[in-house]
């Protein structure tokens, strides 16, 4: 039988729109999911963390994480297929920055459509500046390429979702390295600022690509590192199989499959093991509080997804259900069973999620 975490970034909605969302919300699955547990916590993101809830937890499952950071550049890059030898790589991310009234602010690069031919055309024009600063890069997806920069190793960087619509003062990279990312940064920013791509992505109404992001950083040696620590404190665990549905370039690179419907859940299982199962399609809504947007999205992870799994829990399909629902400031995070399915005497609610 399978194991199922589910996780479902900005799945959790604003605390002060939860009350009319949850009362809007249609989705009596996720109500018997979250309400017949055998575990329940809500846990807040630290709050030196300079990613998301999820981004973190995902990390943590995988075995990925150095504290508080989530270093997936490496095992990213083999998920693509690339070799990351022996160096220190980053996640690095195509954005757009603008001046808002009082400072520099970053959109969700969601709302790029950063198509594959212009994502080539300024991942060409920009490499030179890297190799002249002594980093090679590599393309791994239109959204998602990575920079090799071994002396790097003291940096503080922020994940693009967590820094995204907030004041970049507060969430550009710092430290020792932080003035040479600022002159990277710089010469790409020119090199951009008259490319050919970004005068047609003007053209058509687009904004330009005008910067990039780099996090996520790690190498092979960490990684092992990691891991020979988590066994030394005994708390080495199976490494669960990944499954993506629209999420984001590292994600997905991450993952052995990769949905492209809902509907292949039946087969993820069928294949049986211990799955995580990230799904991204709640993000962009979240983080843009569209919230009319965010309920047609969670509605469609109900008929999807939510009553599925829950059909399958009762036919003993799955042995446990785990879900991990977040928002910017922390996630929650259950589990279900087909004994605790059987708890008739508690009521199916949405008031988890407030």
């Amino acid at each position: 039988m399978a194991h199922i975490s589910l996780v479902l970034p900005f799945a959790l909605p604003a605390p002060e729109f939860a009350p009319d969302l949850t009362r809007a919300l249609q989705a009596p699955a996720l109500a018997t999911l979250l309400s017949k547990t055998s575990t329940d916590q809500y846990r807040p993101l630290d709050a030196e963390a300079r990613v998301l809830p999820h981004e973190l937890w995902v990390a943590r499952a995988l075995g990925l994480a150095r504290g508080l950071v989530p270093g997936v550049a490496a095992s990213a890059m083999r998920g693509l297929g690339l070799d990351p030898e022996g160096g220190m790589w980053f996640v690095v991310n195509p954005t757009h920055i603008q001046i808002a009234r009082t400072h520099l602010q970053m959109g969700d690069t969601r709302a790029l459509d950063l198509r594959e031919p212009e994502a080539r055309a300024l991942f060409d024009s920009a490499r030179p500046c890297f190799e002249d600063a002594g980093h090679a890069l590599v393309w791994g997806g239109p959204d998602t390429w990575f920079m090799r920069a071994d002396d790097w190793t003291e940096i503080a960087t922020a994940s693009p979702d967590a820094a995204v619509n907030m004041n970049l003062t507060d969430w550009m990279p710092s430290g020792p390295q932080a003035r040479a990312f600022r002159k990277l940064q710089n010469d790409v920013q020119v090199t951009w600022f008259t490319d050919p791509a970004n005068a047609a992505r003007e053209a058509r109404g687009q904004l330009p690509i005008n910067s990039f992001w780099p996090w996520g950083n790690a190498s092979i040696a960490t990684e092992h590192a990691q891991q020979l620590v988590a066994k030394a404190a005994g708390k080495a665990a199976a490494r669960p199989r990944v499954a993506a549905f629209e999420a984001p370039g590292w994600l997905t690179a991450l993952a052995e499959r990769r949905l492209a419907d809902l509907a292949e859940l039946d087969a993820l299982l069928d294949d049986g093991g211990d799955w995580l199962l990230a799904c991204g399609n709640v993000a962009a809504p979240g983080i843009a509080s569209d919230w009319s947007g965010w309920l047609q999205q969670m509605q469609r992870l109900e008929t999807g997804l939510f009553a599925p799994l829950l059909a399958a829990l009762g036919r003993g399909r799955i042995k446990t259900v785990r879900l991990v629902l977040s928002h910017r400031d922390g996630h929650l995070e259950t589990t279900t069973t087909p004994m605790a399915q059987r708890k008739f005497w508690r009521r199916p609610t949405l008031e988890r999620l407030l």
